[in-house]
């Protein structure tokens, strides 16, 4: 099937911008006249300094990233900051862990190596279909930080709101950072790997609140001191180049889909589109709760495993791809990150409403 045939549902990595994608095939050999190609550019080279400059900036114009936080591009994915994190905040203390999804338990398990960590909310007990309140949150006085994941990817629950702590708050937003307007200054640290709607896997974005520099435990990795990396600019050593020239292409589409402001307008009408389905169906079941919803990853299926197999193989014959769900949940999942345009909504709409049709 031809690109044009094909919607991409996959949870990540996940669908680029196809002018993104355009302009870095236009790019790919010669980049402005060069006779290089990103590709093979040094990261030491102004060339690249610009590209680097450049993005860090449109970034930090997107998400209105104050001057007292730094944007770090760095490798390891998100999963190196689940030890990261503790490694340069935790102090040898305690912090307390929302865990209200697959990644969150593994942060959680991860930062226990280094110090006390405090569940602070488990929604394992009924599946993690739903996001705890603010009041059920179990917050420690002594907290060094409190952990949570904004959207849990493979479950699809997302916070509906910002929690309310004493301790700096440090987040995962991997699977809905640039979906929605976000204030960056009441974060101690932001964090998400880039393959969902930023740019190729590869990087990994890190938002940092400088006054937390400075922390990290005497047996850090020079290569995870967070002091360190804000010191050389991200650039230790050779950063995610590639990448973060893609960051810089996806961030001029974002411009002109009306920046975060209106890219949470897109993804909440094609969000809306599909949910409506699910409640009305006498066919398929959401797995989360309204209010606990993601607009990036709607999770569902038809109570019966051998139906959700059929669905997720005529789906892709029809070019609806990757909607089976995750191997934990099974059943299937469509992931609507930015660049899924809203016919990709339609079309598994409709063919939804078919196999229903015929199964029903």
């Amino acid at each position: 099937m031809a690109r044009e045939q094909v919607f991409n549902f996959a949870a990540g990595p996940s669908v680029l911008p196809a002018s993104a994608l355009e302009r870095a095939r236009a790019e790919m050999l010669d980049y402005h006249g060069c006779g290089m190609s990103v590709m093979e550019m040094s990261h030491r080279s102004p060339m690249f300094q610009e590209i680097f400059d450049s993005t860090k900036q449109k970034l930090k114009d997107a998400l209105c990233v104050p001057d007292t936080h730094e944007i770090l591009f760095l490798q390891g994915g998100a999963t190196l900051q689940f030890a990261s994190i503790p490694m340069n905040l935790l102090e040898g203390g305690a912090a307390d862990y929302a865990v209200t999804g697959n990644f969150s338990g593994k942060a959680a398990k991860e930062a226990k190596k280094y110090g006390t960590v405090r569940i602070a909310a488990d929604t394992s007990e009924t599946g993690h279909d739903r996001i705890p309140a603010q009041q059920e949150l179990k917050l420690s006085e002594d907290a060094k930080y409190f952990y949570y994941c904004a959207n849990n990817t493979i479950y699809g629950t997302e916070w509906q709101y910002v929690p309310q702590t004493k301790a700096p708050l440090v987040c995962d937003m991997s699977s809905d950072i640039l979906s929605k307007p976000v204030d960056v200054s009441r974060y101690g640290l932001i964090y998400a790997g880039a393959q969902k709607n930023m740019s190729p896997a590869g990087l990994t974005v890190v938002i940092l609140d400088k006054a937390l520099c400075g922390r990290e435990m005497p047996y850090t990795p020079e290569i995870m001191s967070y002091q360190t990396l804000v010191k050389h600019d991200s650039m230790l050593n050779t950063p995610p180049c590639w990448c973060i020239y893609m960051l810089s292409l996806v961030l001029d589409w974002l411009k002109e889909q009306g920046g975060v402001e209106g890219m949470e307008e897109i993804k909440r009408a094609r969000a809306a589109k599909l949910y409506d389905v699910l409640d009305n169906s006498r066919l398929y079941k959401a797995h989360a709760l309204p209010g606990s919803r993601s607009d990036m990853n709607v999770t569902f299926r038809t109570e019966d495993n051998e139906l959700d197999a059929a669905f997720v193989k005529g789906a892709a014959a029809r070019g609806l791809v990757n909607l089976k769900g995750h191997r934990i949940t099974g059943g299937m999942r469509a992931s609507l990150y930015n660049a899924m345009p809203m016919e990709g909504v339609d079309a598994l709409i409709a063919y939804m409403k078919e196999f229903e049709r015929d199964h029903v």
